[in-house]
């Protein structure tokens, strides 16, 4: 829509309390929010009897295996109970919201990882049918629409791939797709952790600015987990178009309004 248009992205790692970062939320117009769903996810799996099963390729980068029930799975969670939450949620706030998945409108379509290597038990083994993907694609027509129409687009995986079947994408790649394709300036990525640290045991060890031309010196030395993937989407959205990358902290009161504010790690 315009260079005024925020892209927020909320995680769904455990502890995140929903209610309180959508209070904040609320007070902003011209938003697009993109959610995650991982920690209830893996719940419900595993009481399906169908436990996550995460793969780490021969490179080092990690995913959630993703066949045919496990996106059965995670289109029953990410896209009918927590988006459908968040939706509930923000129109007692008072907000338009409107729920859609990447695949509705194609509004996040790209391609199916081909096969893949993987080591397993010390063991190479080739991973095939994997339903996993690479967004490449994004409907702006379709979310200017809405935004011009006074909706607040509530966003999530799974995208459409280029053979029209659903994927696994990930979604702070998905978020930063969207930030840099609609012009938005400001990105923010929030989660269950205050921002990249220079230790892990400490949360008050922050690394406040990191000039995009240096992110890989941060990621090799201080991203664990999911911050490597923060990290490379934030690179990603800034190489593309978009000024700021804001990842904080969503554990305590006004997470968006404390980032926008200077909290957390900013890319730039």
């Amino acid at each position: 829509m315009s260079s005024k248009t925020v892209v927020v992205k909320i995680g769904g790692g455990k502890g995140i309390d929903y209610e309180l970062f959508l209070q904040d939320f609320a007070n902003y117009k011209n938003t697009i929010l993109v959610h995650g769903g991982s920690h209830e996810l893996d719940k419900i799996s595993k009481k399906l009897d169908k436990p996550p099963l995460i793969l780490k390729s021969d490179n080092g980068s990690t995913s959630r295996f993703t066949d045919r029930e496990t996106m059965e799975i995670f289109n029953m969670v990410y896209c009918g109970k927590m988006n459908k939450m968040i939706v509930e949620k923000l129109q007692k706030l008072g907000v338009n919201a409107i729920g859609l998945s990447g695949i509705d409108g194609r509004i996040a379509e790209g391609s199916q990882n081909k096969p893949f290597r993987i080591i397993q038990n010390g063991k190479k083994k080739v991973i095939r049918n994997d339903m996993t993907g690479k967004v490449k694609t994004i409907n702006i027509d379709l979310l200017n629409l809405l935004l011009i129409n006074g909706y607040t687009p509530v966003i999530t995986p799974p995208a459409i791939s280029d053979q029209r079947t659903p994927i696994n994408v990930d979604g702070d790649k998905l978020s930063g797709t969207i930030a840099s394709n609609i012009g938005s300036k400001i990105f923010v990525i929030l989660s269950n952790v205050p921002g990249l640290l220079k230790n892990q045991a400490d949360n008050k060890s922050i690394i406040k600015n990191i000039n995009v031309n240096k992110i890989d010196d941060y990621i090799e030395k201080y991203a664990m987990g999911r911050m490597k993937k923060k990290l490379i989407g934030a690179k990603e959205a800034i190489l593309n178009g978009v000024s700021k990358v804001i990842i904080a902290g969503a554990l305590k009161q006004n997470p968006l309004t404390n980032a926008l504010k200077g909290e957390g790690t900013i890319i730039s």
